[in-house]
């Protein structure tokens, strides 16, 4: 049969789509995959037009929506198509795809193969009536041989064209392989979704904002794939995990995966086609999470595990131990939800490494795997591995799970004062302190008496950590303190040489104690000289971690107090030190929570976004905990930028998560930094909800926080035209100034002189000179500029703000530089005052501070033809080009001249 014969000479006008509509209504499980997949589904579309080819394969990973795909464009054609679909079952009887039609064929055309080609082909002409016909062939890599002979004579006869799916090519029957060699079948390989996809299947599916952070995760979980995704949400959704926090979709606690949902299905499908052993080495990495590579090969042998990590069934980290790990962790998550108590004790006894006489040659990763693996069993750790384990997960951020592994310890045990320490920092990172409190509290003054110097000195660490916290007893840290030096001070002189190095290293601890908790109240300026002692003090006496430690906590109290430029040089000194303590918990994340601020109070808003990415130390089971903290920080940055609507969308993501969520000191500031965000973008209403919640809101916080929140509030209220807005922010100053802390005092003083008086432009001057850094520049000029109402000096420091990128700044400045020029009837200055104002409109809705003359310099035909002068254009072009005559031309441009006080075109660029 010939392709004329059934017209496909012109298929480019004949088969056309039928008119394509959004989904509505409730999303469906395979909607998800539309959703992700529309691009690839015109890519396929477009080589099946096309008359280079017969058809078109369809090639991808499971899950990644092949059959979607397929379907979309086939059901695309509309009426005007006849479509046949087709799957193939993966076994071997003849005509096994076909055996639908096949039953529809007359006696006569069974006789023969050939006999049954030909009636197919009949049958499939005379059911398509003179259309196009299109054949959609799903698992195509089981095709057996006498279904691949019916097909590739339709395609090649031209009676149908075939839109077919496998994982790969190499799958395929020969014959289609050698089409798609010779270029008469086109190939469209689908890829895993990437991140951003997967944030916007998300957003589009759940129909709300979801974070950036929470997208990430799943895409994590389930490498891209959109069934995968769609039956995680779906099975999260369900066990109330994942919820709606006003309008962001966020996580209330872990994912666990159970498979009450589609998505065990997926996974039994998966491992029913594994060998014996595969499945077992899949439940053993399920159990223990992560194995040497060396210890699965001696238990499974190097082929299998060679095998499957080419499969991408398993991962091996190319660093270190060679870690090995199920390549998906919902895969591991759901066959352990499989395993009965037996079976998981049967597997442990089969690891050797795991044996409670070997765990102290356990790393950390080994001993959380075996302290899971041993829940998981339904035993109870030794008392001794159920305190490492806990520190351990406090270590990596995990607090139920250190809970639940010293859940077990009793005050009889010898290790259960070593064990109130992981519990009462777990309570802590729960934003629990009262429940942290008394854990430690629950240790008895004889088992405090019996503590040595260094346990005795972690212990009095901890208290602080939690009074801090504690409004009824931050009072007595100083005297906690105080009574632990004494108890150190032991008399005489017959202490050993270890004796005096535990000694020495607890009073050292007990001093960066000291340091950590002035810097959580704000009280910086006392302890200056003992921190710049203690981050440069050298000998054996004094450890090079302690001094990385102090010169931290001297980075941020530096900046806090004025020295900016040293702070950053410090800061970058620090940095390029941190590689070799990447072995300490924690050191790297709280060097960069510390540095934003650094960064953040010296106008290096964009820096301090990026070096959140080295805030990473929060992983494993908690590691979405990290999120809202980093949502809130790229919102606070926009916000002190003046990039209100920028900040918007991290800072909701923050309040949703941190409303599910119980956490120390961050929802005040993050309501207030939406309040000062949503006041920016010109949102009134929404500022002022903001504003509420956060006025009543636990003002519980570290300083640095604390001050932030009030600094936003502030702001949004003096934004929204709050009278007493002003005067709290000079008191803030003011207490600033008093307490040395002159950056803080600057900033809080710049957000009150948007209308100050000549005294507090004095004073804002004042705070300036005790300042370091383009930011105090910037303030200087400002308070200059503004008491001498001199347009010249406030466009130079709108020209500053410019370029820090400081919008609200640069945008309050061109509004008082523009009324200085009009005042003092310099025409030229208003104007580029005014087209500065201008720039900042889309990004500024509603200016901090608004000109006393709003009306434009030029009218609209004015600034029309000077724009055009500006540019070069003769006066005959420009009438020519907006049709009005010559004479018009230069009457406007006399006006454009007088009203902006130049003499020639060329000054009018840049003008306009």
């Amino acid at each position: 049969m010939s392709r004329e014969t059934l017209g496909w000479g012109n298929v480019s006008t004949t088969l056309v789509p039928a008119a394509e509509g959004l989904p509505t209504g409730p999303l469906d499980g395979q909607r998800w995959s539309g959703l992700a997949r529309r691009a690839d589904a015109d890519r396929v579309r477009s080589a099946l037009l096309s008359d280079d080819h017969v058809g078109v394969v369809i090639t991808g990973d499971r899950g990644v929506g092949k059959t979607h795909v397929g379907r979309t464009v086939v059901s695309g054609f509309g009426p005007d198509v006849y479509t046949l679909q087709l799957r193939s079952s993966g076994s071997t009887t003849p005509y096994g795809c076909l055996a639908f039609t096949l039953a529809r064929l007359p006696q006569s055309s069974l006789g023969s193969p050939t006999a049954i080609l030909h009636g197919i082909t009949a049958l499939i002409r005379d059911d398509a009536a003179g259309r196009k016909c299109v054949i959609l062939l799903d698992n195509a890599g089981t095709l057996d041989e006498l279904s691949t002979g019916v097909l590739l004579n339709l395609v090649q006869t031209g009676t149908a064209r075939l839109v077919a799916t496998a994982q790969r090519t190499a799958d395929l029957p020969p014959d289609f392989y050698w089409l798609i060699t010779a270029g008469r079948l086109a190939e469209v390989r689908l890829a895993n979704l990437t991140e951003v996809e997967t944030l916007e299947v998300l957003q589009a599916a759940l129909g709300h904002r979801v974070s950036t952070a929470l997208a990430s995760q799943l895409h994590r979980i389930v490498g891209g794939s959109p069934t995968l995704l769609q039956a995680v949400v779906s099975e999260q959704i369900e066990r109330g995990n994942l919820v709606l926090s006003g309008s962001v979709w966020t996580l209330v606690d872990e994912v666990v995966l159970d498979g009450r949902t589609a998505l065990e299905d997926i996974v039994r499908a998966r491992y029913a086609r594994e060998k014996p052993l595969a499945r077992e080495l899949i439940e053993v990495l399920s159990c223990a999470r992560t194995l040497p590579l060396a210890r699965l090969a001696q238990m499974y042998g190097p082929g299998l595990v060679a095998d499957m990590e080419d499969a991408g069934q398993i991962v091996v980290d190319r660093t270190g131990r060679h870690l090995v790990s199920l390549g998906d962790r919902y895969l591991g998550d759901i066959v352990r939800s499989w395993l009965s108590v037996e079976r998981r004790l049967e597997l442990r006894d089969k690891v050797p490494g795991h044996q409670p006489d070997e765990l102290s040659e356990l790393t950390v990763e080994d001993l959380l795997a075996y302290a899971a693996w041993t829940h998981d069993c339904d035993s109870a750790l030794a008392p001794a591995h159920a305190v490492a384990a806990a520190g351990a997960a406090v270590k990596i951020f995990d607090p139920k799970f250190a809970l639940k592994c010293v859940s077990n310890l009793t005050p009889e045990d010898p290790e259960w004062t070593a064990g109130q320490l992981p519990k009462s920092a777990a309570y802590l990172q729960l934003g629990l302190p009262l429940q942290a409190m008394a854990a430690l509290d629950d240790v008895s003054g004889d088992q405090l008496d019996a503590l040595g110097a260094e346990a005795y000195t972690e212990l009095i660490v901890a208290k602080v950590d939690c009074m801090s916290w504690l409004e009824d007893r931050s009072d007595q840290i100083p005297g906690l303190v105080r009574q632990a030096r004494e108890r150190l001070q032991v008399p005489g002189g017959d202490q050993s040489a270890d004796q005096l190095r535990e000694l020495t290293g607890a009073g050292l601890r007990l001093d960066l104690c000291e340091f950590g908790y002035l810097s959580f109240v704000g009280d910086y300026e006392p302890m200056m000289d003992r921190l710049r002692a203690a981050a440069s003090a050298e000998g054996e006496d004094v450890s090079a971690l302690h001094r990385l430690r102090c010169r931290i906590i001297l980075m941020e109290a530096l900046c806090m107090t004025g020295k900016e430029i040293e702070a950053l040089k410090l800061m970058r000194e620090i940095e390029g030190q941190l590689g070799e303590w990447s072995n300490v918990p924690r050191i790297r994340e709280n060097f960069a929570w510390r540095a934003f601020n650094v960064l953040l109070l010296s106008g290096k808003w964009r820096q301090s976004i990026d070096i959140l990415k080295d805030a990473g130390g929060r992983a494993g089971h908690g590691q979405h905990s990290g999120s809202a903290p980093t949502d809130l920080a790229v919102g606070l940055a926009y916000v002190y930028a003046g990039r209100g609507y920028l900040a918007i969308e991290p800072l909701l993501a923050a309040v949703a998560q941190l409303e599910v969520r119980a956490s120390l000191q961050s929802l005040r500031q993050a309501y207030a930094a939406t309040a000062f965000a949503y006041a920016q973008a010109g949102h009134s209403a929404d500022a002022t909800s903001y504003l509420a919640r956060a006025r009543s809101a636990d003002a519980s916080a570290r300083f640095a926080v604390r001050s932030a929140a009030d600094f936003c509030m502030d702001m949004a209220s003096r934004w929204l035209g709050e009278p007493e807005a002003k005067e709290r922010l000079v008191h803030a100053a003011e207490a600033h100034f008093r307490a040395g802390r002159f950056t803080l005092a600057g900033i809080s003083m710049l957000g009150a002189t948007v209308h100050g008086t000549t005294k507090d432009f004095e004073f804002l001057e004042q705070t300036a000179k005790l300042r370091q850094g383009p930011l105090a520049e910037l303030t200087r000029t400002i308070a200059e500029g503004s008491r001498k109402k001199d347009a010249a000096i406030i466009m130079a420091a709108a020209s500053q703000a410019a370029a820090m990128e400081l919008d609200a700044v640069q945008a309050r400045c061109a509004a008082l530089a523009f009324d200085f020029a009009k005042a003092a009837g310099l025409s030229s200055k208003a104007s580029a005052a005014h087209a500065m104002l201008e720039s900042l409109a889309d990004s500024l809705p509603a200016l901090p501070i608004m000109p006393r003359s709003r009306g434009p310099l030029l009218t609209d035909r004015e600034r029309q033809i000077a724009a055009l002068a500006g540019n070069g254009e003769s006066n005959k072009d420009i009438a020519l080009s907006i049709g009005i005559s010559v004479r018009t031309v230069e009457g406007h441009l006399y006006q454009v001249f007088t009203k902006l006080g130049v003499s020639s075109r060329s000054d009018l660029l840049g003008l306009i």
